[in-house]
This record gives structure tokens, sequence and C-alpha cells, in this order.
């Protein structure tokens, strides 16, 4: 087996369970609430591994200034859409919708002039929002809460989108490392969830919560946002970036298990299905189903060599 396979199914576990922790966390808690306690527990767990191990903040205001935008998109608002969505649909529909990002990532940048359009790319976008499309169940009657769960959810993926094309054009290239560009994001976004959440007009915490409420927000913070980000780090050096963005296919195989075995939710056919022409969609794209065959090459030549 090779070295990588252990952390990368463990971080798809982790990030995939996360929506069942949402889940679990959104009958208690409002999810600017939920959004702000997963992000200052994160910021504990990173700040001290990157203290631990020598490293520091970034000293440059330009950067903090571009992270003050790229961490609206990338933590605070998705993080709390996703709130919103689980108090409507299910945790495995939150995590099918999640499995968009990488066709929002290419549709900003495509709009940013940051990545070329070509055949593959807009056929694969084409053949992923063929799959949204199946996953709503358009043909279906929906209920207003549901349709909102889904905009809500499809919405936070689009911010993962539009934060990905933002970091690959103002920051990821400036040279710091991986671990303080994460602490400093996700810092970032706990001063902003600090100062929204108050002035919604929600408390930054509620005591009066059942412990497994309690258990959930450890589980978010420390695992899924800050133990998450080292197992994504050390994949990463192993496998490399490209290998390591596959992990956000494997969240909804995860999600179904949690879902379904434990909180007892229910899947309709389409959702599954949708989820699979979602992923064809991605794979045209990245050029793992490539769109002609190659010519064969005449027998002759083959011959001759």
């Amino acid at each position: 087996m090779r070295r990588w396979v252990p952390f990368f199914i463990l971080l798809a576990a982790i990030w995939g369970n996360s929506f069942f922790f949402i889940k679990v966390a959104v009958g208690s808690l409002h999810p600017l609430q939920i959004s702000f306690g997963r992000m200052a527990i994160a910021s504990v767990t990173l700040l001290v591994v990157l203290f631990a191990g020598g490293r520091r903040l970034p000293r440059d205001p330009k950067l903090w200034g571009h992270f003050a935008v790229a961490s609206i998109v990338l933590t605070t608002l998705p993080f709390t859409l996703f709130g919103y969505g689980e108090q409507h649909v299910s945790s495995v529909v939150a995590a099918i919708w999640n499995a968009t990002t990488p066709l929002c990532t290419l549709l900003f940048a495509l709009l940013l002039r940051s990545e070329k359009a070509t055949a593959a790319r807009i056929t694969g976008l084409g053949v992923g929002f063929a799959g949204v499309m199946v996953v709503l169940g358009v043909w279906e009657p929906v209920s207003g809460g549901e349709l909102t769960g889904s905009l809500a959810c499809m919405a936070a993926a689009a911010c993962y989108g539009i934060g990905g094309a933002y970091l690959g054009r103002f920051i990821t290239h400036r040279g710091e490392e991986p671990m303080v560009l994460a602490t400093t994001q996700i810092l970032v976004g706990t001063v902003e969830l600090a100062v929204i959440t108050p002035l919604a007009g929600v408390p930054l915490v509620n005591l009066d919560v059942p412990g497994e409420v309690w258990g959930s927000l450890l589980a978010l913070g420390a695992l899924g946002t800050g133990i998450a980000y080292l197992l994504l780090y050390r994949v990463q050096r192993i496998a490399g970036v490209t290998t390591t963005s596959t992990v956000t296919y494997l969240l909804p195989v995860f999600a179904t298990v949690s879902g379904v075995t434990i909180l007892d939710e229910r899947l309709t056919w389409h959702q599954p299905v949708g989820a699979v022409v979602v992923l064809v969609g991605i794979a045209v794209i990245q050029g793992a189903i490539p769109l002609r065959r190659r010519a064969a090459r005449p027998v002759a030549a083959v011959a001759a060599e």
C-alpha cells in the first residue's frame, strides 16, 4: 500500500463525517454559533501546531488583507451556509452538494480567465451541472424548505469555488508555507465570525446545549478544521496536489454511511445518481475520461519500429 493512502482515507472520513456533526449541532445551535465554535477551536489547534513547529504568522499586511477576503468565501460564509442548509436537507445531500466544488472552482477560474476554456472543460461543466439538476430532482415537486436548504449548500460550494480561484490568483504564489496560510485563514475567519455573529443578533456562545453538541463542535473544530489540514498537507507532500484534490469525491460515501446508519436519513434514487453524473463531469474536466480516443496506429508503422 502506498504511504499516503491511510492518511488520504482518514482525511476523507473526517471531512465526510463533518456533515454528520453539523447535523447534530444544528438542532441546538444557530449556524453562526456552529461556525464560530468550530473556527475558534480550529484556531487554537492550528496555532499550537504552528508555534510548536517553530513557524510564525505572516507579517505582510497585504497578505492579511487578501485573507480578509479569502476567509469570507472559504470559511465564514460556506461553514454558515452548510449549517443553514442542513436545517432543511440531510447531511448526505449536503455532502453531495459539497462534491460540486471542483465544478464551481473551474467556473470561476474561467470567469477570471486564470484557466483556458477547452472542449473538455466546457463539456465537463455541462455534464456536471446536469448532474446538479438530477440531484435536485427538478422534475419533482420540492418543498420550500428543501429547496432553500439545497440552494444554501450550492451557494456554499460556489463560495469554495470563488475562494479557490481567489487563492490561486492572490495568495498561494507568495511563497508562504501551506501550514502558515491555513492557520492565517482560519484565524482571520474566527475574528470575522466574532464580529458578524453578535451583529446578527446571535450570542457567540450557547452553553445550554447537550453533551453531544459540544462533542460535535470539538470534532468539527479540532478534527474537521484543525487536524484535517495537517493530514491534507501530509498527503500533498507525498502524493501531490492533483491526487489530494480527489478526496472530495469520497466525502459523500462517508457522509452516506453515517447519515443513513446513525441519523436514519432517507435517500431518493436521483440523489446518488446525480452525484455520479457530477463526478463524471469532473472526470471529463480533469481528463480522466477523454472526449476522443486516440487514433490507432497503423500495424505496419508499429512493425517498422
